[in-house]
């Protein structure tokens, strides 16, 4: 027995002398894994900092007129700073954009924090952007490329947006938006989310600031989504954001977290006061595991769960 016991201590002195001695050959790797994990998380503002003091011009205050083919001023540049590189594109910081019409009426102001001017003489924004329209109308948005053609009139990006309406934040995978007017349409998947915690899913958005409203559209299936309720529609949605109205198109499915699923036609969401109230003049139809109803106008208070069908009811219970 003792013999045993002593031939286990032996191994394991064995076993500690090994793993001492693994050690002393690859200490000089062990420090260099800790020293680059220290290091990394600096390398991205180092590699800036090269980036910057490499560059082959700077100017501070910097002011550019690009003109067309006929001498029509198309925009101005101005920036806080400049940097040109060798095989990089133009670097701009604290950039503000202006574009003219062809009768030299201001267009559009963009400002943003970062721009790139392209050896295309295109302007790509990069970061958050501001675009105040020529009624006063504002847009902020950001996103990692945001292009301005000026000499077609159109600003667009075929990267993901994040716009920020006033009390919602709105991602799409694109934009496009006429410099001459107060609309923007927001390209693919669409997701809303309101500051109330219900969310839109939609796709190809189209937002029109046009005379002070903010109204958003789409023609495609919509899913929207609340504590509460579930509501499918099939025909889109028409969003009017002055007056917290949502008017969900065509035939409409609404899944009711208590139990029970509506369906009816052109459902208006009513949130104003902080409410969610849902409204249909059409034809519903209300099933659940204890009653099946049918009705000609429906009312469904989503806060207080109160379901109102009136006209010419007819009621099954099981």
């Amino acid at each position: 027995m003792a013999f045993f016991q002593i031939k286990k201590i032996q191994s394991f002195i064995v076993f500690i002398i090994a793993l001492v001695f693994i050690l002393w050959i690859f200490q000089d790797n062990f420090l260099k894994l800790s020293f680059l994990q220290k290091v990394n998380p600096q390398l991205s503002s180092i590699n800036e900092e090269v980036k910057e003091s490499s560059y082959l011009e700077k100017i501070d205050n910097f002011l550019l007129k690009e003109y067309s083919k006929e001498q029509v001023l198309l925009h101005t540049i101005q920036a806080e700073t400049y940097y040109s590189y060798k095989n990089l594109p133009v670097k701009i910081l604290e950039v503000e954009v202006k574009t003219f019409n062809n009768a030299q009426k201001e267009g559009v102001v963009l400002t943003s924090n970062r721009a790139n001017i392209l050896k295309t003489g295109e302007i790509l924004f990069n970061g958050e952007v501001k675009i105040n329209t020529k009624t006063g109308a504002l847009h902020e948005l950001g996103t990692e490329s945001l292009i301005v053609l000026s000499d077609n009139g159109q600003i667009k990006s075929n990267k993901e947006v994040t716009y920020l309406g006033e009390t919602s934040k709105i991602i799409a995978q694109g934009m496009e938006m006429s410099i001459d007017s107060d609309t923007m349409y927001l390209k693919g998947i669409v997701q809303i989310i309101e500051d109330s915690g219900a969310i839109v899913d939609t796709k190809n958005l189209f937002i029109s600031h046009d005379a002070g409203e903010k109204i958003y559209k789409s023609k495609e299936k919509t899913v929207y989504r609340s504590k509460d309720i579930i509501v499918n529609s099939e025909d889109g949605i028409d969003m009017d954001m002055n007056i917290k109205l949502i008017n969900l198109l065509g035939k409409v499915e609404v899944v009711i977290e208590s139990g029970g699923i509506l369906k009816s036609s052109n459902v208006v969401i009513d949130q104003s006061n902080d409410g969610e109230v849902l409204k249909s003049n059409s034809s519903s139809h209300f099933k659940s595991n204890i009653v099946d109803i049918k009705a000609k106008k429906m009312h469904y208070d989503a806060v207080t769960k109160k379901l109102e069908l009136m006209n010419r009811v007819l009621a099954v219970y099981e």
